[in-house]
């Protein structure tokens, strides 16, 4: 019976442009059933019939049976789109989705992706691609955690007048509420093989799409010629004295910066060139091998500045200068920031967990996470404040401390340690998803490497030594305010995927630029998603704008709002879209009502 096949989660995959049979490979179900049905779907408006090769549970059922059905439209409103169908005509597979546990075959035939919206490097991961363990996980967040910014974030916190373990406490809550995004928005990357610009269609719409993930790429094309300038910086910083002050330090008028610090730049520039051109693997082999020489000299580090200073006595004696109320007036806008550190890998982190080997995989090695940041954390408070034992002043910049220590030996593990530091954040954090934006762009020309190598190249273009010379903290402002502004894409992704498709995804229309397609909604838009989009920024703009003194006097609420962008964005924007959504699911509902069932 029908029915029975429907309970089983079978696909059924019909073809309206097409008059021949075709037939899906099969697929494991929970029983391991392996035995076929031939069902024929008859649409009388067009005198078509097609026929698909099914599996059934009970083996009794073994001859040849057809069932026909009348004239009816493959909608999401029907009834059957509840059980998995779609436009496609694709009933999809009742996963256990948070374990994977069950069968990853979906029905869809890459032969039949549109060739604009699809390379290697979009589509859906291949199981011999699935190759990223739980502890590859953990070692790509070690080396993105692991960095001169985030040394800063605990210490600068009790600069601002909070005890020591009030800052790591910060960091780590901040972190702990980023995991929940950050693994529900990873899970479809791992269970469907996608990446962020081929999930944001499912929401934004096949066309649509290029704004949450190009929105994206520019902060981190921002973000790379940055990080790669404080790469080469670190490089010129341990150069020797003499090498320093020659004449090739002399800054030249129309570069912006010297001959020798632009080539530390470039260095650096290459370096992570020639990882990013290995793809995907070349990355996951940095991490991985980076993590563990990071860990021992971070550790070392450690050791040093407990020996030298005779403990930690001094960091533990360090309270809080805050009133009850001046903390938690400082701690909110802190907690925002914190999570927005990361907000913008949590946004495109598909990328990472499409090549996890499951969904333990990927939950395990990211749990860690708010570990690896209070740890970390703790380091740069416990040296920074032993710095001022050891040489009666802080020293805060963790090069700056490198090159007071001195001694040929420190200086090679420091070029070592900060440049891998650099990397590992630089290339996960700011290349991957800029390279993918690209891909996703202009399919049939961009590949990742190219896309990494455009990525390059624009953070040279950026000239990041002028921006940071003339105006660092408006920099720093505007991309930290940018990535805040990424919440909304977040809530809209979530809620999508979580409360309207129940995390059903039809894999053939992602790649489908049929009018009938799932995502293709208004000429490949959808108007909803940037909507909400619009409405999740708007109340941000005016603290923005304050933050930046182009406005001198705003409300205090925006201040607020903009103090606490990320959450306030986020849930405005999610709020927004289910709302709009659900309405016009029940218009579709309302519209269909009248007509006949579909089975």
């Amino acid at each position: 019976m029908v029915s029975n096949c429907l309970s089983l989660s079978l696909h059924l995959n019909l073809h309206p442009h097409k008059h021949d049979r075709h037939s899906l490979s099969s697929f494991r179900s929970q029983t391991k059933a392996k035995l076929y049905q031939h069902v024929s779907f008859t649409d009388s408006s067009h005198k078509r019939s097609y026929t698909s090769c099914v599996s059934t549970f009970d083996s009794q059922h073994k001859s040849s049976k057809h069932y026909e059905l009348g004239n009816h439209n493959f909608s999401p409103s029907r009834p059957g789109y509840n059980l998995g169908l779609s436009r496609s005509g694709i009933i999809r597979p009742r996963l256990s989705a948070m374990t994977g546990s069950e069968s990853n075959d979906f029905g869809y035939d890459e032969s039949q992706f549109d060739p604009s919206l699809t390379n290697d490097d979009l589509k859906p991961t291949t199981p011999s691609q699935r190759t990223f363990s739980w502890l590859d996980m953990s070692s790509l967040w070690i080396g993105l955690v692991v960095g001169v910014p985030t040394y800063y974030l605990a210490g600068s916190l009790v600069d601002l007048g909070m005890a020591w373990w009030q800052g790591i406490a910060t960091v780590v809550a901040a972190n702990l509420i980023l995991l929940v995004p950050l693994v529900l928005t990873a899970q479809p990357g791992t269970l469907y093989g996608i990446s962020f610009p081929v999930l944001a269609r499912s929401s934004f719409g096949i066309r649509g799409a290029h704004i949450p993930t190009l929105l994206r790429a520019l902060v981190g094309c921002g973000w790379y010629g940055i990080e790669t300038w404080i790469g080469g910086e670190a490089i010129f910083l341990l150069l020797p004295a003499h090498i320093k002050n020659s004449a090739l330090s002399h800054s030249l008028p129309w570069l912006g910066t010297s001959q020798l610090e632009f080539s530390c730049f470039i260095v650096f520039w290459l370096a992570q060139v020639c990882i990013v051109w290995r793809g995907m693997d070349g990355i996951r082999k940095l991490e991985k091998y980076s993590a563990p020489i990071l860990i021992s000299l971070t550790s070392c580090l450690l050791a040093w500045s407990y020996l030298k200073a005779g403990g930690f006595g001094h960091m533990l004696s360090l309270s809080s200068k805050l009133t009850s109320a001046q903390f938690w007036t400082l701690f909110f806008p802190s907690l925002t920031a914190n999570i927005s550190f990361w907000a913008t890998l949590a946004l495109n982190i598909p990328d990472f967990s499409r090549f996890a080997k499951s969904q333990t995989d990927q939950i395990i090695g990211q749990v860690g996470l708010p570990v690896f940041m209070g740890l970390f954390t703790f380091v740069g408070v416990a040296v920074t404040s032993s710095t001022s034992i050891i040489f009666g002043r802080v020293i805060s910049n963790p090069i700056e401390l490198l090159g007071q220590i001195g001694g040929l030996a420190t200086t090679l593990l420091a070029i070592v340690g900060i440049s891998l530091a650099t990397l590992t954040t630089n290339i996960a954090a700011n290349v991957v998803a800029p390279a993918n934006a690209l891909v996703n762009l202009n399919p049939k020309f961009f590949t990742f490497g190219r896309g990494a190598f455009l990525t390059a190249v624009l953070g040279i273009v950026f000239q990041p030594w002028r921006l940071l010379k003339s105006s660092e903290s408006f920099v720093y402002t505007w991309l930290i305010g940018y990535s805040a502004l990424l919440g909304p894409i977040g809530g809209i992704i979530l809620v999508d995927y979580y409360l309207i498709k129940k995390m059903k995804l039809n894999i053939g229309d992602l790649y489908s630029l049929s009018p009938s397609g799932e995502y293709y909604f208004s000429k490949g838009y959808n108007v909803a998603a940037v909507v909400a989009l619009v409405a999740g920024i708007i109340p941000v703009v005016p603290g923005f704008l304050h933050k930046i003194r182009a406005l001198s006097d705003v409300s205090n609420g925006f201040v607020v709002v903009y103090d606490n962008a990320l959450f306030f964005s986020f849930i405005i924007a999610g709020f927004v879209y289910w709302i709009i959504m659900s309405r016009l699911g029940r218009k579709q509902s309302s519209l269909s009502s009248s007509s006949q069932p579909l089975l």
